[in-house]
């Protein structure tokens, strides 16, 4: 079962996150929020297997941090 670990701004974000994640060997989904806009406007949320959502989570407040 996929969970949402986190929500982002808009796609940009996500795909970084996303790359992030990948990196780490977590397997990741993206998933538009609401109704599809033009441009990078939507909010994206961040799945992740429930398996891996301590680890996610440990590896997107770290990345997030740095920013």
């Amino acid at each position: 079962m996929w969970t949402v670990v986190y929500i982002s701004p808009n796609k940009n974000t996500a795909e970084i996150l996303k790359k992030v994640l990948s990196d780490e060997g977590v397997l990741v989904q993206l998933r538009p929020v609401g109704v599809p806009q033009e441009g990078d406007g939507n909010s994206f949320e961040i799945l992740v297997p429930e398996s891996e959502v301590e680890e996610a989570h440990e590896i997107l407040a770290a990345a997030l941090g740095e920013c």
